[in-house]
């Protein structure tokens, strides 16, 4: 594992921005999403996708997936992240979004300061979602389909209300966790799920 806070970039080389959403939540998967850009299509309004509406980000998540030279995503189930801790299967998703990309980048960049190992160059640049236009890419794409997973998950448990707070741990959601019990989707390593089960 590499750690870079201050990378030096390559130039002209088909770059791949790695982010993932979920880390925090209570319940269901981690997303990684992987970005490579076609710099003769630019995307206006790329950023932090936290710092837009759900209706801007949905945008630009569809003009993403139109421009894009190649874009995937993937995830680490809620076992895996009970098994081997949220950091590492954030990891393990980031590998494997950049896996199934349908065109091999040159170089990776990963939002945050952890950077798993690709079998070509890669930095981890602190806030790159902030500052890389593929980072902010990939923030969208695993922000969007996160969302639209829990969304989802709220139709099979509606007990919890996914759908409001998409697994964070909101009072009303600690509330369900308490009045429900945890549900298959819930992460038994987060601590407000494990003292509910102990």
């Amino acid at each position: 594992m590499t750690q870079q806070q201050n990378p030096t970039l390559l130039t002209d080389t088909l770059i791949a921005g790695v982010d993932e959403a979920g880390r925090g939540p209570l319940a269901g998967p981690v997303i990684a999403a992987a970005v490579i850009l076609d710099p003769n299509k630019p995307i206006q309004g790329l950023t932090d996708s936290k710092k837009l509406s759900e209706a801007r980000r949905n945008k630009l998540f569809e003009e993403i997936r139109e421009k894009a030279l190649s874009w995937s995503v993937a995830q680490a189930r809620v076992r895996e992240i009970d098994d081997i801790n949220i950091l590492q299967a954030s990891l393990l998703a980031m590998q494997r979004a950049v896996a199934s990309l349908a065109v091999r980048p040159q170089q990776i960049q990963v939002d945050g300061n952890h950077c798993p190992q690709f079998d070509c160059p890669a930095v981890a640049i602190i806030k790159g979602d902030l500052t890389e236009p593929a980072i902010s890419a990939a923030s969208i794409v695993a922000k969007v389909l996160r969302d639209r997973l829990m969304h989802m998950l709220d139709r099979f448990y509606p007990a919890y209300g996914f759908a409001q707070h998409k697994g964070y741990g909101t009072s009303i959601h600690i509330a369900a966790l308490k009045a429900q019990g945890p549900a298959r989707v819930h992460r038994r390593s987060f601590r407000p799920v494990t003292e509910l089960l102990t």
